[in-house]
């Protein structure tokens, strides 16, 4: 019997280290197909192997984080009525393992970005692991600072596919990326604080610190700003086609500008959570999106 219950809680172990990884956000590291897939690079065997190396060491880099801020908020975790189910929290995942698993897997994903990618790739993944550090030690508790480095955390996914196949970047892809990410944080902000009314405290803390009218401001410029940027990147090459059959790069903007405005009716009612979640849930915004991965895909293609 006592084999059998080392092995079971050896399990439990694995299985609390896994949940506080958070397998739900690793979606968000797809973003490392952004830039080559903006420039039209994915159709090789390098750069879908590449890709896929990539993104298991960010997502490597970003469950350290998870794992360490878990370790570090455990005490404060146990008395909040949702995050005390938390493996760390609940005691399944001890604070030193968390520890140690997440410190493993901070030093390994910039090291094997060195070995397996470039230089490149290594400094913006360690770049990443020691801002986050950071928002986790003291930047999540400063105003304005907490929604400029999670939106540079959206942006630094975009980047890094660009960064290791030595693809440049767009001076209006990024602005695109950076501001749509804003876009989609600061919605989420807003929709946490609304959510929160009457009941500070039962959130992220620095809520209480931000107005909701501040926050639909900058959910509203970010907004503008992406598409704008979204507008120019699109005319960049012209508004007329050249050997496709429709100019499907200009004609992706209706796709682009119609998905903001959908996305803003849910920011508009305090409802944007993850965006992910936001994105899957809801079936017009997701057919909208086909469509304009659809019309972008043909842009590349010049079909």
């Amino acid at each position: 019997m006592e084999p059998e219950t080392g092995t079971r809680r050896r399990r439990g172990l694995a299985s609390g280290i896994v949940r506080t990884a958070r397998p739900r956000q690793w979606v968000k590291n797809v973003l490392v197909v952004a830039a080559p897939a903006a420039a039209g690079e994915l159709f090789s065997w390098h750069a879908l192997t590449q890709l896929a190396v990539v993104f298991a060491l960010f997502t490597a880099a970003a469950s350290a984080v998870y794992l360490i801020n878990d370790a570090r908020d455990a005490e404060a975790d146990r008395a909040h009525p949702v995050k005390r189910n938390r493996p760390v929290a609940a005691g399944q995942v001890p604070v030193p393992v968390a520890y140690a698993v997440g410190g493993v897997l901070a030093v390994l994903a910039p090291a094997g970005a060195a070995l397996l990618c470039n230089p490149m790739t290594a400094l913006l993944l360690t770049a990443y692991v020691a801002m986050q550090l950071a928002y986790c030690v003291s930047l999540k508790h400063v105003l304005v600072v907490d929604l400029v480095v999670v939106t540079t955390g959206f942006l630094m996914r975009a980047m890094i596919g660009g960064l290791a196949l030595g693809i440049p970047l767009s001076r209006w892809f990024l602005i695109t990326t950076g501001f749509g990410a804003l876009f989609m944080v600061s919605a989420k902000r807003y929709s946490e604080s609304v959510q929160m009314v009457g009941k500070a405290g039962a959130t992220r803390a620095l809520l209480t610190e931000y107005t909701t009218g501040y926050l639909r401001f900058v959910w509203q410029l970010a907004a503008g700003v992406a598409v704008l940027a979204y507008c120019l990147w699109a005319m960049e090459e012209g508004g007329v086609a050249s050997s496709s059959l429709l100019p499907w790069r200009q004609l992706s903007m209706a796709a682009f500008i119609l998905a903001v405005l959908r996305y803003a009716v849910f920011a508009d009612r305090g409802t944007a959570g993850e965006p992910e979640d936001v994105v899957l849930k809801d079936r017009a915004l997701a057919v909208i999106g086909l469509v304009w991965l659809a019309m972008y895909a043909l842009a590349v293609v010049d079909w």
